[in-house]
């Protein structure tokens, strides 16, 4: 087994070290950068206008850390007055550590599906919700959260952005290779790692690997491309992809 992790750095490249440390081949190509978002400036006011028992959602690490870095460069606190929710543990971990303040996440999957069936996300009438995200991306969590009666504030902490490779000359390399597995974390970098390779090399390596994701929204996406071995990891984080790659 060959394996070719697409997730961006820093959990990238710490899983393809955690892979060879175990005697495995891997190589790391990331397909997204990251910069601070548009809205990452008065992400300060937004949090002071809100009131007691309000919302707030954090959608991944790199949220936590845009927003850490303005809060903390302008001497700020995170309100202890607000509830605070994480998308999956790994984020909830790094939230807590910023704000030393409970974060509530789902236990099982790291996904909004199964965030919204927390008890306490049922009836929010009357409540406001401020979502920090990056750029994009789905739209589920705050239309659902709209539908229960909140009012609904997205905040773009960081902005992804594609990482441009030279597509005939990387899928000849990662052939050579041997690259037989795929570690793809989200449907726009299984996107854009499918329009990145040439249609001879898509055909005659690229949809003959086996792919791994993390979530079945995202093995339907898969399928639907074309790629037929498929195996979706318990979770999103690299220990739940150590386990996938077993």
């Amino acid at each position: 087994m060959t394996i070719l992790v697409t997730r961006p750095s820093p959990a990238g490249e710490q899983l393809v070290c955690r892979l060879r440390a175990h005697g495995r081949i891997a190589y790391h190509a990331p397909l997204i950068d990251f910069a601070p978002g548009v809205d990452l400036p008065r992400l300060p006011q937004g949090l002071a206008l809100l009131n007691a028992g309000d919302l707030v959602f954090v959608l991944s690490q790199h949220a936590v850390s845009y927003a850490y870095s303005v809060i903390n460069r302008a001497g700020l606190q995170w309100p202890s007055h607000l509830s605070y929710y994480a998308i999956g543990r790994p984020t909830a971990l790094a939230m807590h550590r910023i704000c030393s303040l409970p974060v509530e996440y789902p236990r099982e999957r790291e996904i909004s599906e199964t965030l919204l069936l927390l008890p306490a996300l049922q009836k929010l009438a009357g409540k406001q919700v401020l979502i920090m995200r990056g750029n994009g991306g789905r739209e589920l969590l705050g239309d659902t959260l709209r539908e229960r009666g909140a009012a609904i504030s997205y905040y773009e902490c960081y902005q992804r952005s594609p990482i441009h490779y030279d597509g005939n000359e990387q899928s000849a390399h990662w052939q050579r290779a041997g690259v037989d597995t795929l570690v793809v974390t989200s449907g726009e970098m299984l996107q854009q790692l499918y329009t990145l390779v040439p249609d001879y090399y898509r055909s005659s390596w690229l949809l003959g690997c086996h792919l791994i994701v993390v979530s079945e929204r995202l093995a339907t996406f898969a399928q639907e491309l074309g790629w037929s071995t498929i195996r979706v990891a318990d979770n999103a984080d690299n220990d739940a992809l150590m386990r996938a790659l077993q």
